[in-house]
């Protein structure tokens, strides 16, 4: 069974809960600066076994997989460290802040021929990996066009005081998500151009960025997608609609998976119309905690996968070339919102010299 140890006990309270449960992975330590935030997980996980030193994770021989959710501007370095420390790595989304770091990252992972998987956990909630396998066995045919939004009722998180900084963006702590979606089925997407502003809502907040934001992206083969964000306003009731959803239309069915109502729909190319609705089974797997603050089914889902791949020896995606490529594209939408012009994102990689 291969050890794992987690980096980072915010968002990784999911990850110590999903390696604890798991059958694939042995949890054997875990780091966070913060002490007391390592006392409060060892407490709620009877787990003792934290250290507030990072080194102590790199020095560890019997560690194989060192799992990063520390915040975005601390990703490069820490990876980095764990690669040439011999680990292999999972490391949380947007992978990198920085596309200056890339090169170099993507160089020591070919020259310690350790793995690197990026933590895209909507990918492996139950109603996206239905739809994924529907797709794959062609129940609605060839794809013509996607469509996916992350709309959310936020305006509780502009309380916090980090929220107003010039440096906070939900083009990247929102967004990433429904464009990870975009990327999984047009993964060659060469340009985007979108529009974006700060709703009253946010004005009054003092809000620094855009909180309304509505993208298009063509891909090389001339196949189109569309993306938004909206932040804080005021949502639909989730029986009408979801807070974050993406939408398949083929050449004969299309499908919809919505990320927390754990509910899938699908019309196949025999005309059947049907929707599926996981409830009660699943739901305790996947909400593991107070809300739906924290999901740790699919960090659980997706650490399997990860540790099949190593011991199978297959990709497991999104790797770190995707990872890297969905961040050009984040910035690339971050360009065309402060140009109003379309950008390529051929141009955003080629500013770095990155080759993908």
């Amino acid at each position: 069974m291969l050890k794992i140890a987690i980096l980072g006990l915010g968002e990784g309270r999911s990850t110590m809960s999903a390696a604890i449960e798991s059958s694939k992975v042995e949890l054997v330590k875990v780091c966070d600066r913060n002490e007391e935030l390592c006392k409060q997980r060892a407490k709620e996980f009877d787990f003792p076994h934290y250290t507030t030193n990072y080194d102590n994770l790199l020095q560890d021989e019997a560690i194989d997989i060192i799992a990063i959710y520390t915040p975005d501007h601390l990703h490069a370095e820490h990876v980095k460290q764990a690669l040439l420390h011999g680990k292999h790595v999972v490391c949380t989304k947007p992978f990198i802040d920085d596309l200056a770091a890339a090169k170099e990252l993507i160089a020591i992972s070919e020259q310690t021929g350790k793995k690197v998987f990026v933590g895209q956990s909507s990918r492996f909630f139950e109603p996206a990996k239905r739809q994924r396998k529907d797709f794959e066995a062609g129940v609605i045919g060839d794809l013509i066009t996607i469509e996916s939004h992350y709309h959310a009722d936020h305006r509780w998180f502009l309380k916090k005081e980090w929220s107003l900084l010039q440096s906070f963006k939900w083009l990247y702590g929102g967004l990433s998500h429904p464009v990870d979606f975009i990327r999984w089925y047009l993964p060659n997407i060469e340009e985007v151009m979108g529009y974006g502003m700060i709703s009253s809502n946010g004005k009054t907040a003092g809000l620094k960025n855009e909180d309304t934001m509505h993208f298009i992206f063509k891909a090389t083969d001339g196949r189109i997608a569309r993306v938004s964000g909206v932040y804080t306003s005021p949502t639909q009731p989730t029986k009408r609609d979801s807070g974050m959803t993406v939408i398949l239309r083929g050449t004969e069915g299309a499908s919809q998976a919505d990320y927390h109502e754990l509910r899938y729909s699908v019309t196949d190319k025999e005309g059947e119309e049907k929707i599926i609705h996981w409830g009660d089974a699943t739901i305790k797997y996947y909400f593991r905690f107070e809300g739906q603050s924290h999901h740790g089914g699919e960090y659980q889902n997706y650490l399997e996968y990860f540790a099949d791949s190593i011991e199978q020896g297959f990709t497991a995606y999104p790797d770190m070339k995707e990872g890297i490529g969905t961040v050009a594209l984040l910035q690339a939408m971050d360009k065309t919102l402060q140009t109003g012009m379309p950008v390529k994102i051929a141009d955003v990689l080629g500013e770095y010299d990155i080759q993908l």
